[in-house]
């Protein structure tokens, strides 16, 4: 059945898996002592400030450590993913951060459009940080936001290797029952979990990507370019 529906993860699916790893987390370490020193009493920054459990928001030096150790481990939980947003906004809008989408992926979205088929976003990333990402792109056009219908993150659905998520994402647009979305990810997993809530779903292997095992291969659908996806 041709998707009605398009959900797509972000890392290692529209852009490299590294610009997270190697520019954004960066961006972001190197941005927040100057937000904490400047900010931290202001009323704009209290919402991120406390949103962080307690011992660890009682003072600059607590929060810039637990969030250091929190990156380091690449701990996906929501305050931080907040503050990440935050801190990466200004450096979008001040030209310094563009996401470096894979070549095909603009070209696809203006094809998905002109088809018809809706797009619509879920990632780990914070909803705000999806839309920081997809309004300063390295495409063209560089925005990519008037294309996409729908922003998904772990706060408004869910953990994304939990088929409970996709089913509450599909319930959020009933018009489309689940076997009329397709969902596009690098995590085998995530993938496993959109089938078992009845959408179709393919694995994206792009360079950078972990190398997926053979048994994975014969399990799922591997594509390495959305140009592959001509229905």
């Amino acid at each position: 059945m041709s998707p009605k529906v398009v959900l797509l993860d972000i890392e290692g699916t529209v852009c490299p898996i590294s610009f997270v790893k190697d520019v954004l987390f960066p961006y972001a370490l190197a941005a927040l002592p100057g937000v904490l020193e400047t900010q931290w009493d202001s009323p704009e920054f209290a919402q991120y400030r406390t949103a962080f459990p307690q011992e660890h928001a009682v003072s600059p030096a607590a929060l810039a450590d637990h969030v250091k150790d929190l990156m380091s481990r690449d701990v996906k939980i929501s305050y931080l993913k907040s503050l990440q947003g935050y801190l990466w906004e200004r450096g979008y809008k001040n030209g310094e951060l563009r996401a470096p989408l894979f070549s095909d992926v603009a070209p696809k979205f203006a094809w998905w459009r002109e088809h018809k088929v809706i797009i619509m976003i879920y990632s780990s990333g914070s909803v705000p940080a999806q839309k920081l990402l997809f309004g300063h792109t390295n495409g063209d056009p560089a925005n990519l936001l008037p294309f996409i219908t729908n922003f998904f993150d772990t706060v408004n659905a869910g953990p994304k290797m939990e088929a409970a998520s996709y089913e509450k994402i599909a319930a959020k647009h009933p018009e489309h029952p689940p076997a009329e979305w397709l969902f596009l990810s690098d995590n085998f997993k995530e993938v496993e979990a959109a089938k078992q809530a009845g959408m179709q779903s393919y694995i994206v292997e792009r360079p950078g990507n972990a190398a997926l095992s053979e048994e994975t291969r014969k399990q799922h659908r591997v594509i390495q370019s959305f140009e592959e996806l001509t229905e």
